[in-house]
């Protein structure tokens, strides 16, 4: 992990764009990250045309907003450039996605220009479009005009319990209702492969309105190394989207979630990280109305720089009656 001023660069590397970190041992007794040599490792069946397997199905049994985002990525990163980064993707979920079948990625070559190319990548299953997405790459360039916002002061990963350290606390409570026993044990059960240490984790036994704003450190589980720069976005991708538009429901935890998926996400990469150290993930919703809500959120380096930038609309519908206790 990034001890804190480590700058989270990742280095340039030989291996082929988006793939696989280049060969060689990781660090002793470390295994290499699911992200990389499961999840986001594509089959190329064409030139342009990909198939992606499932490595986590959420207990909803759609598959997974973010396994889609980044595997899309890596589709789109393999159609450009070494040189090429990604500095920005904007995406819409069109349909639910079916964990019992691979999902295919059709790129198409939509610009290539001398600073900026563009890429779009349709996810395909059942011979219709579930996902769309159009990600921007760029050539590096330098430039005087910079400036970010100041990273919050938070304590540090090592001093926090993980989620699955938090859930093992309530599952201890003996008054804990067994209907909310079994949700927890069912998380519990989950191989995300998302390394979580929530920062306010909220209290699962109270449903007063909360400020809509949560912050966690996240990191891919496993090694990942120093690779090209494309590879740590794909696994951002990814990680970004989990528990992403739950910010919007923190003002609303009287009431029953009845159906709550994403409808777009899209992603802005300002500086070079590693996705296999802690970074700061500021999540935020602005505003909740008509069905939907809205979520952003800033994935921050320990050094207080700003990596990441995202946003993302969801469909939030709730039951009218409020949520009986958990206790």
């Amino acid at each position: 992990m990034a001890a804190a001023g480590d700058s989270g660069r990742a280095g340039g590397g030989q291996g082929p764009a988006a793939g696989l970190p280049p060969p060689g041992r990781p660090p002793a007794g470390d295994l290499r990250s699911v992200l990389i040599t499961s999840v986001l490792n594509l089959e190329r069946l064409e030139l342009d045309l990909f198939r992606g397997r499932h490595h986590w199905v959420p207990a909803t049994q759609r598959l997974f907003g973010g396994q889609i985002v980044g595997q899309a990525l890596v589709a789109a990163a393999r159609a450009v450039t070494r040189d090429e980064q990604v500095h920005s993707l904007h995406c819409y979920f069109v349909r639910a996605g079916d964990p019992k079948v691979p999902v295919l990625y059709e790129v198409e070559r939509t610009r290539t220009g001398r600073s900026f190319s563009v890429r779009s990548v349709k996810a395909i299953q059942h011979g219709k479009p579930i996902f769309t997405c159009q990600a921007s790459f760029q050539l590096s360039q330098l430039s005087p005009v910079q400036h970010q916002f100041t990273m919050p002061a938070v304590p540090p990963p090592e001093e926090l319990l993980t989620q699955e350290e938090l859930i093992q606390k309530f599952l201890q409570n003996p008054n804990l209702a067994e209907r909310y026993r079994k949700h927890l044990n069912k998380i519990q059960a989950e191989d995300v492969p998302i390394d979580i240490k929530p920062v306010n984790p909220p209290d699962i036994f109270c449903s007063e309105p909360q400020e809509p704003k949560q912050l966690f450190w996240v990191r891919a589980r496993g090694y990942i190394g120093e690779t090209d720069m494309k590879v740590h976005c794909c696994v951002a991708a990814y990680i970004s989207d989990y528990a992403f538009l739950g910010t919007a429901l923190l003002p609303h935890r009287q009431y029953h979630i009845r159906f709550m998926v994403s409808l777009d996400h899209s992603m802005w990469f300002h500086a070079p990280f590693r996705a296999d150290h802690w970074m700061l993930y500021e999540c935020e919703s602005p505003w909740a109305g008509g069905c939907r809500g809205l979520v952003q959120g800033r994935l921050w380096r320990r050094d207080g720089v700003l990596a990441v930038t995202c946003a993302q609309e969801g469909v939030i519908r709730v039951g009218q009656t409020p949520k009986q206790s958990k206790l």
